[in-house]
């Protein structure tokens, strides 16, 4: 599995993008499990969110995108943007 975070917002304004493919790693099914999580709790279109919070375009083997925003991301949500965002390139 493939999935992309783009990060946009927050007060500087700075994009961050990062993307991982799990498909030969040991924890497959663990980081399968998040996405499959956060995917549930994503929304369609992009949300309010709040002025000067971050807003987040996930992406699933690129059939699956799913938006969400700070302060409203569930906690799938926020661990699986973290570990893409740090262990992603």
């Amino acid at each position: 599995m493939r999935i992309q975070v783009r990060r946009t917002g927050g007060f500087a304004g700075i994009e961050r993008r990062a993307e991982i493919e799990t498909s030969g790693l040991r924890d497959a099914g663990d980081w399968r499990e998040l996405a499959e999580r956060a995917m549930a709790d994503g929304a369609d279109t992009p949300s309010a969110g709040v002025p000067d919070g971050y807003h987040y375009v996930i992406t699933f083997d690129d059939d699956r995108t799913v938006h969400c925003a700070d302060p409203g991301l569930t906690d799938a949500q926020r661990a699986l943007i973290s570990r893409v965002l740090k262990e992603g390139a």
